[in-house]
């Protein structure tokens, strides 16, 4: 029972008597339409992004092609062996600079990962708790109804079956 200013409302549920906070009330509105300037930004952006994968695209056929052509002309008899080792210094060099980009890419991983266990935690847990709270509030409102409008139905048909049977009995009234 809640007493509310000399009024008395029997609350079948706990859930349904606490007042949900003000960040679960809300619904989650509609964004409004694009206006013609964020949709000239956005195809700018995109314009800008496709550009972008592109031009890396093509740097990387570039050196590719470049890394072929050096390996032709070092298997070749005829290079002498100064410039060779002058090109496998280069080459360990590219190597390490290419383990350095390895380990910064390893630690975007990382910095992601912490970012999306973060996300896991602070946005999801909170949908679940919500999840089980209407869950709590379904399962009293069928105790409710179970206890209050069920039960009471079950009994009504009972006497007027007993009451039928009696009748019948009595012979007041035929099958």
């Amino acid at each position: 029972m809640i007493t509310l200013d000399l009024l008395v409302i029997k609350c079948y549920n706990e859930f349904m008597a606490t007042p949900l906070p003000h960040s679960q009330t809300n619904t989650p509105s509609v964004p409004p339409p694009l206006t013609p300037e964020q949709i000239a930004a956005r195809k700018a952006q995109e314009r800008q992004t496709r550009t972008v994968i592109i031009t890396i695209s093509v740097i990387a056929v570039v050196v590719l092609a470049l890394l072929v052509t050096a390996i032709y002309f070092l298997l070749r008899p005829e290079t002498p062996a100064d410039v060779v080792g002058r090109i496998r210094d280069v080459f360990i060099i590219v190597v390490g600079l290419e383990t350095l980009i390895i380990g910064v890419a390893l630690v975007i991983l990382l910095i992601q990962l912490a970012s999306l266990i973060n996300l896991l935690q602070n946005e999801v847990r909170p949908i679940l708790q919500a999840t089980n709270e209407t869950i709590n509030t379904l399962r009293g409102t069928t105790e409710f109804l179970g206890e209050n409008l069920v039960e009471p139905v079950i009994k009504l048909n009972s006497y007027l079956a007993s009451i039928q049977r009696v009748l019948e009995l009595m012979g007041l009234k035929h099958k």
